[in-house]
């Protein structure tokens, strides 16, 4: 016979025993907290931890048993009773103190400085301003993704997230004091996603968001307590008169009037909060109502919770979680698939299927007389059983609903097991963070809304790797996140023993790790910064070692300041943008002298380092280049680009200084003689050209010019004494000259001086030159001028070059060339000449 507790043993029915109500008991707590009466309180959603402060408005008796600890001091305890962390506050007087989404305890105090804690003590502090400082936080209220604060002078600040952004200030209220109370509707649970703030003031209530600040004309005030529910769909306000008015959001639709005297407890209230969306959990000491909606009764329906001493109520999304002096329980609305089957008298089909299985289980043939009565329902039995066994907390009757649900798909001809998987998953992940040594009472529900990967966050947070791993392994999910705090912690405990060979042990304990369990795939780069953070320089060098992204290693090495090492890597990576930026990062926080030092020393290591730089210099920063040239002693390429910066100057006296510079750097080359030389000339040629150009008033532009160019620009324009200067004193040889003449009075057609030029003396250059220059040029009549004077076998060919056919044949009979006259006759270009050469051929005979 079973002997464990049935589920509907628990439940407490209302609305005419269609919704049910269950307490369950998750820890038991005896001696394992201070009197929650003496202690402000704060409670984490999903199962979180709670975090307690000494209320220095209550008198506390010393030397009493249980834990106790001074008034400047936080304690927090998972929701089993285990202490978790316990630290000195140092700061100005403390004004609130919550929890963010991801487990961190937010403490602010009245001079507008808050702290983000982690389990593990450390923290990250922040401020809402100076001005505020100021005037002083008189309160605040933090929610799991920002805080409103109330500033001395009644106004709202909001800081969004928890990145330490600057505060935004909502629309002013106008009250002209502290209202009776307040509370917040997150963004997330707001209709216009915007935070809104509820105040209480006089008998109203203001709603103020980032816009606009908003009377909603309600008359039952002052209100003691203002709370929204889960979803920010409803509002439990409780007056000063002691009535409790739930109401939706807008104010449009009244759910519960009761007047809470009538309830039978005994002093003022402690806490009103929602017990889900459906409920309202008000507390006093000694007990705990809840009071949900009826249709027949706007005073609602109430249940009573009996408990010794003053609790403490923690709203979660499908409940509440009630903590008390020695017990820790979970307050739901029982899910609907669980009364579906548990209810008795229930005629479902889960609920048959359910005793199909346990008919099936004692061997009671009454079991497929059960499976044939709700053959046509069976799927979605089978899936209620499932969803069911999500929502028990006891394993026994999870493992029981489960095999239920086994049982019924093995009568399905097709079944996707997926869900019956991902809910034994689901479930044994749940039970063992359940477990009252790691404390983390999660429902079903929240484990779908928090996701796997952050309650893996969560283990870690409280140093438990060994299960996070496991769960990581068993949920086939990567164990990066694990392995890097794990690492982490394991950096910071041994940073004070650290001696010689402690880094390489450490380092060989991470390495090890990570390759048995992450595969070799998780990175090394936030470890070794973490080592860098608590001063372990060596091991974090050593941890970079084995990363194997060099995006990852550079950017910690160059704030390491470990610029040699950050350099090379960037180099071996071979990756063009990381290389330039480590250079640039260097050459802008390093002196320039140790910069260029730095890649000169490199050798060949660093050679594409060197090119790198030099690409960039030459395309953004010449000044750069040019130091880098003359730091590294390059004379040849410091010339290079003295020259290629004249080549760009427009300013004569620029452009001499940086060809004497060129020369100079030449000259102090050994090997560089010639081009030394060859600038020793230019700067001379520059010279006479400022002369030239002085000499004709500017109005020949002579700078800039090659030799060549030189002569040619003087014979232009007359100016051949200058031309002859010219050549004498760069030793223009004489064809070169002859050639430039030529080719100068050509373009000028003064054909008389080339005529006179040609009869100056004998031509080096021959007079063939001539010839075909002027063909060239067009000038075909001048250039049959100058054949005579070439050599007799040419003769022929240069007339036809000219196209003188006649002068071509005249020199064929004269030299009495048959052959060359029979060519002539067959290329020649119409009849008329064709006649004429025939007569010359028949002279010739």
């Amino acid at each position: 016979m079973d002997t464990v507790q049935h589920p509907s043993a628990t439940w407490e029915a209302v609305s005419n025993g269609i919704v049910f109500y269950r307490r369950q008991q998750l820890y038991t707590l005896p001696g394992k907290l201070p009197k929650i009466a003496d202690y402000l309180i704060a409670g984490c959603k999903n199962g979180g931890p709670i975090a307690l402060m000494r209320d220095t408005s209550k008198l506390v008796a010393l030397g009493r048993g249980g834990p106790a600890f001074t008034k400047s001091q936080i304690q927090v305890y998972s929701p089993a009773g285990e202490g978790l962390l316990l630290f000195s506050w140092d700061q100005s007087r403390i004004v609130r103190f919550g929890w963010t989404f991801d487990e961190r305890l937010v403490v602010l105090n009245e001079e507008g400085v808050y702290r983000l804690y982690d389990l593990q003590g450390d923290y990250q502090q922040f401020s809402v301003g100076s001005e505020e400082a100021e005037l002083g936080i008189i309160d605040a209220r933090i929610h799991e993704n920002g805080l409103v604060a109330l500033t001395g002078s009644l106004t709202l600040l909001e800081v969004k997230d928890w990145e330490g952004g600057r505060p935004l200030a909502l629309a002013n209220p106008g009250i002209s004091d502290p209202p009776h109370s307040w509370a917040v509707i997150p963004p997330d649970q707001s209709i216009s996603r915007h935070v809104e703030v509820l105040l209480s003031v006089d008998a109203t209530i203001l709603t103020v968001d980032n816009l606009e600040s908003t009377d909603q004309r309600v008359a039952r005030g002052p209100f003691l307590r203002v709370s929204p529910s889960p979803n920010g769909k409803f509002l439990a306000l409780l007056t000063s008169a002691g009535l409790l008015w739930v109401v939706s959001s807008d104010f449009q639709r009244e759910l519960v009037v009761l007047d809470t005297a009538t309830v039978g407890a005994e002093g003022p209230v402690n806490q009103v909060e929602w017990c889900g969306n459906d409920a309202v959990l008000v507390t006093w000491n000694d007990l705990a109502s809840l009071i949900l909606p009826s249709r027949d009764n706007i005073a609602g329906e109430t249940l009573r919770y009996l408990y010794f001493g003053a609790t403490f109520v923690v709203t979660e999304t499908d409940g509440a979680r009630v903590i008390g002096q020695d017990v820790c329980d979970f307050i739901q609305k029982v899910p609907v698939s669980s009364v579906s089957i548990f209810r008795p008298g229930s005629t479902s089909s889960s609920a048959i299927l359910f005793a199909a299985w346990e008919s099936f289980v004692q061997r009671s043939p009454k079991a497929d007389e059960n499976i044939r009565s709700i053959r046509s329902d069976l799927a979605a039995a089978v899936n209620e059983c499932i969803d069911a066994a999500g929502h028990e907390w006891d394993p026994h009757w999870q493992r029981k609903l489960l095999s239920a649900a086994k049982f019924g798909w093995g009568f399905l001809d097709l079944y996707n097991p997926t869900d019956f998987i991902a809910m034994g998953q689901a479930l044994k992940v749940l039970n063992a963070v359940r477990f009252y040594e790691i404390g983390i009472p999660l429902t079903y529900s929240e484990y779908q809304y928090v996701s796997p990967a952050h309650l893996i966050n969560r283990l870690t947070s409280r140093n438990l790797h060994l299960l996070a791993i496991r769960v990581s392994s068993f949920l086939s999910l990567k164990p990066d996140v694990v392995l890097k705090h794990w690492a982490s912690v394991k950096i910071a405990r041994s940073k004070s023993s650290a001696v010689d060979g402690e880094d390489d042990e450490v380092c060989r304990l991470i390495v090890d790790k990570f390759e048995k369990l992450g595969g070799g795939e998780v990175s090394y780069a936030d470890i070794a910064r973490r080592a860098w953070e608590v001063g372990r320089t060596g091991l974090a060098t050593k941890l970079l070692d084995h990363e194997t992204r060099a995006s990852d290693q550079v950017p910690l090495l160059l704030t390491m300041k470990e610029d040699n090492l950050a350099l090379v890597k960037a180099v071996d990576s071979g990756d063009t943008d990381l290389a330039y930026h480590v250079l640039l990062h260097l050459y802008k926080r390093l002196p320039l002298g140790s910069f260029f030092k730095l890649i000169e020393d490199g050798g060949d290591q660093l050679a594409p380092a060197s090119k790198l730089l030099q690409v960039y210099a030459r395309e953004l920063n010449r000044e750069m280049l040019r130091d880098f040239y003359y730091s590294d002693d390059r004379r040849v390429e410091s010339a290079t680009l003295a020259l290629d910066e004249a080549a760009q100057m427009t300013d004569p006296h620029a452009v001499m200084t940086a060809v004497n510079a060129a020369e100079k750097f030449f000259s102090e080359d050994k090997d560089r003689p010639f081009e030394a030389k060859m600038m020793n000339e230019s700067v001379r040629l520059l010279a006479l050209q400022q002369q030239y150009e002085k000499d004709s008033d500017g109005k020949i532009k002579f700078f800039g010019q090659s030799v060549s160019e030189t002569i040619r620009t003087c014979i232009s324009n007359n100016m051949s004494k200058k031309a002859d200067r010219v050549k004498s004193e760069f030793k223009v040889p004489d064809k070169r000259f002859w050639y430039l003449k030529l080719h100068a009075l050509t373009a000028m057609r003064d054909f008389d001086a080339l005529d006179a030029f040609a009869r100056s003396r004998r031509s080096p250059i021959g007079y063939e030159a001539f010839v075909r220059h002027l063909v060239e040029t067009g000038h075909l009549k001048q250039a049959a001028l100058y054949v005579m004077r070439c050599d007799g076998p040419k003769r022929v060919g240069l007339y036809v070059l000219c196209e003188d056919w006649r002068a071509a044949g005249r020199e064929c009979k004269e030299r009495g060339d048959k052959k060359g006259m029979e060519q002539l006759r067959k290329s020649c270009p119409n009849s008329l000449i064709a006649r004429e050469l025939d007569q010359l051929m028949a002279s010739m005979k």
